[in-house]
């Protein structure tokens, strides 16, 4: 079995429409797939019933939360997306996410780099904006050479771009996700860089929440990060999870995932399945 619940399309920083995803993942023999757009669901918006029903669609999204000051994401799966509880949430996000993309305009603007935010805006239209746009804007004017140097010098990390405080707590996007009917899952948490003890402290919180599941695969991890993650996952009495994180079509990175990454966990999908 392939599965992939976590992946990306232009409804937020893809490269790929909605229903270009959908028709890539039917290709690449993918039976399980999970659009996960950041914090909004706009993609499953733009697709038609015909593709909807051609594969066996999770509703999703990839939601960012503020955690003891560390910018968490938190998938929700299985979602209805007509709950109010998940409509507000989503209108949360994005006066969040506006809220950041003014913040990093003003922190740029203070090293020389203006006109950034006012310029993305004229290109992306209606959909969140993230930092992957600043650094597209940043490599277009010669500000960086590439999208990882814009990360590495001013939007990654502890840099003047990272902005967090304006996203909700943990504890507001587990419960909204749960309200909605959905799942939780930390996903891709070896992204964070956390020492060992401080990624136990956030799972032994997203449990007491009630924290349904550990994202064990993300794209192609070495096999000693899918051991950690399957242990902590043991250990904790997490749910497993696999996805691509898939943004665009390179060598590297494609859809699907098998299944059999969750090794000897529970998969996630058992909920739903």
């Amino acid at each position: 079995m392939i599965v992939d619940l976590h992946t990306h399309t232009t409804a937020s920083d893809g490269g790929l429409t909605p229903q270009a995803l959908v028709e890539r993942a039917i290709e690449r023999g993918v039976d399980m797939l999970a659009i996960t757009d950041h914090d909004t669901l706009d993609a499953y918006q733009q697709l038609g019933t015909e593709l909807r029903n051609a594969i066996h669609l999770v509703v999703g999204a990839e939601f960012s939360c503020n955690w003891q000051g560390v910018n968490i994401h938190i998938l929700g799966l299985n979602l209805d997306p007509t709950q109010t509880s998940m409509i507000t949430a989503i209108d949360v996000q994005k006066r969040a996410r506006e809220q950041r993309g003014e913040e990093i305009d003003r922190r740029l603007a203070k090293k020389g780099i203006s006109g950034a935010l006012a310029a993305i805006r004229e290109t992306v239209k209606d959909r969140p904006i993230g930092r992957p746009d600043f650094a597209r804007y940043m490599v277009e004017q010669g500000h960086a050479s590439s999208m990882n140097d814009a990360f590495d010098r001013y939007l990654g990390a502890g840099k003047i771009g990272d902005v967090k405080a304006m996203w909700p707590g943990l504890p507001e996007i587990v419960a909204a996700i749960h309200q909605a009917g959905g799942v939780a899952v930390i996903a891709h948490p070896m992204h964070y860089k956390m020492t060992n003890a401080k990624l136990r402290r956030l799972i032994v919180e997203f449990c007491e929440l009630g924290g349904d599941g550990l994202e064990v695969a993300n794209g192609r991890p070495p096999e000693v990060e899918l051991r950690y993650l399957r242990d902590l996952c043991n250990h904790y009495g997490l749910k497993a999870s696999v996805g691509s994180d898939f943004h665009n079509l390179t060598t590297w990175s494609d859809l699907g995932c098998a299944a059999d990454l969750v090794g000897n966990c529970s998969p996630i999908w058992q909920h739903w399945q």
